[in-house]
């Protein structure tokens, strides 16, 4: 209680500080330093002398201690250097590295949306699928989306005169992209050379006086991606967290990662012996096959170059073999992972009932098969067999995909249905990823390769319930098992 109680204290809203702030006497020039001396204490933003590294004179930052509602501590700083014109703002996170990383999908879809807030940590990067946009890790920032594309734009812009003359096609390219970015936020060519407080400032005298011609135009989506493996970054829902157009998925760092941040040091024994792999492919095939994990050499469906593809034979408790196949593109960063069974067809079908009502249920491992059909009854949720292909998860980890699947699908076509009901669709289902909503999730698969974890085998489990059926000519011959010749070969 008391560790709450000193992180409101030392870390309050932003909006009791604008409360803060507006009980605090006007200053003008004349009394401004003796103000500043006798309520230090009570000013909810502290100023330090810095000194410019643009011009080498002395400038002033601003720091502000403030929490972000539903999301954590940040440190707020501001530069300014009154002798040049230098400014500097950037975000710190307050707190520590999570435990794992957060990967942040936004659809934005109207111009509503670009009043999302956004907080970049040093570490986060930014991906603007639809005009191939990357914001590397840098500095940290906090903004919303419209200030992100009006930083873009600046930041872009200042070198277009010269890649226009050195690579004409990257201009061209990067010149398109601009272009959309003014037309999506009403950048006029005025206001480029203008600063970024002049702008803020028209954008409050535009937002009282009333929407200009810009608002009132279409807008093409886009998605914003934020990536973050420290956990430190964060996009603004709107409403609440079953905002059909916000997800939010954590993950686990890899190694490389923990190294990057520094959670970890080098392991210089394993670069020596990972050189030493690549200088003799022998060594390394030799290695994986006394691991039981097979090779096959293939080509990249993505870029077409060569690469491996890794399967292993991994054996299921109080179930049956199967084959978890992996490929991993080290040039364009392709990645698919497939699962098959191991075992022989079996003679009849299967249908798994499960009763999910909390999170604990969630976390079950999951095999589907490609022959599998998946259902949720209380949303409405089918899934033909064959969908998602073949997935060895969790419970969680396929409604993830089931969502993303289905939001990039749905907000990818610019005109969505008048009524809303696939959004509405979607919140449901965020609802039941999140065990928010009890529901019965329905595995169906006609050659009982489909598994579902039992928390309590090998005693039978009280939320699940097993149906086991012939199968139809139907199936039989969609599976192509009723011209299967498994006797009589010779004849």
């Amino acid at each position: 209680m008391s560790a709450l109680t000193n992180s409101a204290q030392f870390f309050p809203s932003i909006g009791s500080l604008a409360e803060k702030t507006d009980l605090l006497p006007e200053e003008d020039d004349g009394v401004q330093n003796n103000i500043a001396e006798e309520g230090d204490e009570d000013r909810p933003m502290q100023e330090i002398d810095s000194l410019c590294m643009s011009c080498g004179e002395q400038g002033v930052t601003r720091m502000l201690l403030t929490s972000i509602p539903f999301f954590r501590e940040v440190i707020v700083m501001s530069f300014r250097c009154e002798h040049c014109g230098n400014q500097n703002n950037e975000i710190q996170s307050a707190g520590i590295i999570r435990d794992l990383g957060t990967y942040y999908t936004a659809k934005i879809l109207d111009r509503e949306d670009l009043n999302r807030q956004l907080v970049k940590s040093e570490t986060g990067t930014v991906f603007i699928p639809e005009y191939e946009l990357t914001i590397p890790a840098h500095r940290g920032q906090l903004t919303t989306v419209e200030g992100l594309l009006r930083d873009t734009v600046k930041d872009l812009s200042v070198g277009q005169p010269l890649r226009r003359i050195q690579d004409e096609a990257a201009y061209e390219k990067i010149q398109i992209m601009l272009d959309a970015f003014r037309d999506i936020v009403g950048i006029e060519d005025e206001d480029e050379d203008k600063t970024t407080e002049e702008i803020e400032d028209t954008a409050r005298r535009s937002a009282i006086s009333g929407p200009r011609d810009t608002e009132q135009k279409p807008m093409k989506p886009f998605t914003v991606h934020l990536d973050d493996p420290t956990g430190n970054s964060f996009v603004e829902f709107i409403g609440s967290m079953a905002d059909p157009k916000w997800n939010l998925r954590q993950y686990t760092r890899t190694k490389e990662q923990n190294i990057a941040l520094g959670l970890r040091p080098p392991d210089e024994e394993t670069n020596g012996q990972l050189n030493t792999i690549k200088e003799d492919e022998s060594a390394l095939v030799d290695q994986i096959e006394a691991e039981e994990i097979f090779v096959f050499p293939g080509v990249c469906s993505s870029c077409g170059l060569p690469l491996n593809t890794l399967m292993k034979k991994v054996v299921i408790p109080y179930f049956k073999d199967i084959l978890i196949m992996s490929t991993n593109c080290d040039n364009c960063g392709y990645k698919d992972n497939e699962v098959k069974s191991g075992s022989a067809i079996s003679e009849k079908g299967k249908k798994i009932l499960l009763r999910v009502e909390d999170r604990d249920d969630l976390s079950r491992d999951i095999l589907k098969s490609e022959t599998c059909g998946l259902e949720i009854p209380e949303i409405d949720l089918v899934l033909q067999p064959g969908t998602l292909g073949g997935r060895f998860t969790t419970v969680e980890g396929i409604l993830e995909q089931v969502y993303e699947e289905l939001s990039e699908k749905v907000f990818s076509d610019s005109v969505l249905d008048k009524d809303n009901t696939f959004l509405d669709f979607l919140t449901k289902l965020k609802k039941v990823k999140a065990a928010e909503m009890p529901f019965t999730l329905i595995l169906d698969d006609p050659l009982a390769n489909s598994y579902l974890q039992n928390l309590y085998a090998p005693d039978p489990d009280p939320n699940m319930e097993f149906v086991i059926y012939d199968r139809s000519f139907e199936q039989n011959e969609e599976l192509g098992l009723n011209d299967m010749v498994t006797e009589g070969y010779e004849e």
